[in-house]
């Protein structure tokens, strides 16, 4: 009993000491995510085009409602493709930089059969209402630095490992910037760019998740792979 009567006096110290100890940690964190970041905007410098294989999970009261697979090209100053494989296999969309309209190709086996519709239509949106003028690696970016410019928040519960670094970060929703929401984002730490995209509600609930694989960096595509 002896021994309990010192840690019982030096307990409420120890609560009142430990939000300090945690403030201080924090910081830290904060500049190695501004360093990330600027990591990030090098490496898109140095990228004129990329593709990746895409995963995106989208969730309703923390319930699966959608699953999505596709092929996602980029290429800097040109547009956007995105060859569906499930569940619309055999659809793209193709979208130029800085159009109010896409195309749609409902069957890449017929090209003359297409569409044009406003990036706004709700045919072009992804579950949660994301358009395709979202979803490149500059949005991204973009979307980063608004958050931590504008948010102060300290803790990232950052983790860094050899090929990967994973980071939280409290901001408003990359679609409009209206809603409060936490995002767990996971890097490539050779490549800078993302593999991970969690977006969670501030109760924890799962909104969506992109899963990114098999990055293809300056393969240098012609133009013409962007047009309809």
């Amino acid at each position: 009993m002896g021994r309990l009567v010192p840690l019982l006096i030096l307990f409420p110290f120890l609560l009142f000491f430990t939000p300090i100890v945690s403030g201080v940690s924090a910081a830290p964190d904060r500049d190695q995510v501004l360093n990330i970041l600027k990591e990030i905007k090098n490496q898109f410098q140095q990228i004129e085009d990329y593709s990746c294989e895409v995963e995106q999970v989208y969730f309703i009261n923390d319930e699966e409602k959608q699953r999505v697979y596709f092929t996602y090209f980029f290429k800097k100053g040109l547009g956007i493709r995105i060859d569906f494989s499930y569940p619309r296999g055999g659809t793209t969309v193709f979208y130029r930089r800085g159009e109010e309209k896409a195309t749609i190709l409902p069957l890449r086996a017929l090209p003359g059969l297409k569409f044009r519709l406003s990036v706004q239509n709700p045919l072009l949106r992804t579950f949660t209402g994301q358009q395709i003028d979202q979803t490149d690696i500059g949005y991204f970016i973009d979307f980063l630095e608004r958050s931590l410019m504008k948010d102060n928040q300290q803790n990232f519960d950052l983790v860094e490992g050899e090929e990967e670094i994973t980071f939280l970060l409290f901001a408003r929703d990359y679609l409009e910037g209206k809603n409060p929401e936490k995002y767990r984002i996971t890097l490539s730490k050779p490549i800078w760019l993302p593999l991970r995209i969690e977006r969670y509600s501030l109760e924890n609930l799962p909104i969506e998740k992109s899963i990114l694989r098999n990055y293809i960096l300056n393969a240098h595509p012609k133009d013409q792979f962007f047009s309809p």
